[in-house]
């Protein structure tokens, strides 16, 4: 089982609200990843922004991708997705669409989510999640 690192745990880590490197050291028996779509999330941000903190982000993000395994949305996931899609949209507890494809990616992975949304990710009651601290 790895743990997958939401999008919200990584930018908090660029912007020094939160220390990654100490939480991930804190547990050094884990592995961890993040879904192909937080690899979009986190280069449409560096593809918006400008100058020197352009320069700075792709690095950073350049960094902290390469330290991770990135899990790929295959067609195991996209069933998943599916399938979570379909429940929460009927419960009315849909949550974002990337959040989705986050939470499909675990769940096919038999893996836990570590975010500081948990509120959001609570609603996929079978999945595991995990608020940094």
């Amino acid at each position: 089982m790895a743990i997958i690192l939401d999008t919200d745990v990584i930018i908090r880590d660029e912007r020094k609200s939160f220390d990654l490197k100490r939480w991930t050291a804190s547990r050094s028996s884990e592995q961890f990843a993040v879904a192909a779509i937080t690899v979009a999330e986190l280069w449409h941000g560096a593809e918006r922004a400008t100058g020197a903190f352009r320069a700075e982000r792709e690095a950073y993000l350049r960094r902290i991708l390469n330290s991770v395994r990135i899990f790929p949305y295959t067609e195991a996931t996209a069933m998943e997705h599916a399938r979570l899609w379909a429940r929460l949209e009927s419960s009315g507890k849909m949550i974002g669409a990337y959040d989705l494809i986050v939470a499909a990616t675990a769940l096919e992975r038999d893996s836990a989510v570590a975010t500081f949304n948990k509120r959001h990710f609570s609603q996929v009651r079978e999945l595991k999640v995990i608020e940094p601290a």
